[in-house]
């Protein structure tokens, strides 16, 4: 495990790209422009609600033609690594340790801590990118959120989906069981 300091100041020094894929960091960490940046994760309902979400992909795997990674790298530019939550890949996307061709869906999921500027950053590399469908959730809430282009836009109608294809999550349902009771 690493003991790299975590650089959020553009004066730190930087760590080259071969260090980093050489590194391993817990939780893994974001690499951007030589910085490691620290992710937010680690709290209860992030995590049951990231478990939700990838037995609820990977039962429908089959149904919907997708398969659900947790925690993998995305190479979304030369200089920058990505570590979604949650990354949904069409059937017969090529299998790759990091990606590098882009998923057809990343989730994000809020800690309380996550800075929207932060957040923004994120989806704004993963538009470029290509990636096409970002959802955001936020468990503190109990709200998702479509990204494209255009903005972010709250899920509406209580279910959050990606258009032209089967995939629809219901949030109540989603919700309903993270306040479930053991």
């Amino acid at each position: 495990m690493a003991t790299l300091p975590i650089y959020d100041d553009p004066q730190a020094e930087h760590v080259s790209v071969r260090e980093y894929l050489s590194t391993s960091y817990r939780p893994d960490c974001d690499y951007v422009d030589g910085r490691i940046e620290e992710r937010n994760v680690g709290e209860y309902d992030h995590a049951f609600l990231q478990t939700l979400l990838a037995v609820l992909f990977t039962n429908r795997s089959q149904d919907w033609g997708v398969r659900a990674l947790t925690d993998v790298r995305v190479q979304v530019r030369p200089n920058r690594f990505r570590v979604p939550d949650l990354t949904v890949l069409r059937a017969g996307s090529p299998r790759e340790p990091i990606l590098t061709h882009p998923p057809l869906l990343v989730i994000e999921i809020l800690s309380p801590e996550d800075r929207l500027s932060r957040t923004t950053e994120r989806t704004d590399d993963y538009l470029d990118f290509g990636i096409e469908h970002i959802w955001i959730v936020d468990p503190l809430r109990r709200l998702a959120y479509r990204v494209t282009r255009a903005g972010m836009e709250l899920a509406p109608s209580g279910e959050i989906a990606v258009p032209q294809t089967p995939i629809r999550v219901e949030l109540a349902d989603l919700f309903a069981e993270l306040d479930r009771e053991l």
